[in-house]
């Protein structure tokens, strides 16, 4: 079988200021949930699915939480996250790492609140053990197509008939501007 190399710097592209943000909001908001880790001394370390709110204008991640879980806990003793999403169906993923902070914003909390969230805090948005992490980026990686997916599904059935690699993924850093 032939192998055909491309070459990595087609498929290698980073964003940066607006144009990243909009790649993160598209991602994450595309895959709507995430395996949210926390770190501790513990291993594995302790990783849970997690419901995104929304991804504001500056790329921060909004999420809520129950003030009295294992996860807020362990945020008040270490901030920092690993948020992994996954959209198998369109091939796309999001490895963001960041820095959580916690709070009872009850007007941002009532700005964000849907009826699907009350399925885990049945008093609604003044639920006082609803909290909200907002969770800045620090870093992000992304893995995507570059065209869309019939077209990359196409491309993995040539592929497979020529024996030729084919690769319609693209990667990079998502750089925000940090403030």
């Amino acid at each position: 079988m032939e192998h055909n190399f491309h070459d990595e710097k087609d498929n290698i592209k980073n964003l940066s200021g607006k144009e990243a943000i909009d790649k993160l909001k598209e991602l994450a908001e595309g895959a709507r949930m995430c395996m949210f880790t926390t770190f501790t001394t513990e291993r594995p370390m302790p990783s849970r699915p997690m419901a995104l709110q929304i991804v504001e204008n500056d790329g921060t991640l909004q999420f809520f939480s129950a003030t009295d879980s294992h996860k807020n806990h362990e945020l008040e003793k270490d901030p920092d996250v690993q948020l992994l999403f996954a959209n198998s169906g369109s091939s796309e993923y999001l490895n963001v790492y960041g820095h959580a902070i916690i709070s009872q914003d009850r007007a941002k909390i009532k700005e964000l609140w849907s009826p699907l969230a009350k399925t885990w805090f049945q008093d609604g948005p003044d639920d006082p053990k609803l909290s909200l992490i907002s969770v800045k980026p620090d870093s992000c990686e992304y893995w995507d197509t570059k065209h869309n997916k019939i077209v990359a599904y196409l491309k993995i059935a040539a592929s497979i008939v020529t024996g030729k690699t084919m690769d319609d993924g693209v990667e990079g850093q998502l750089k925000l501007d940090k403030k």
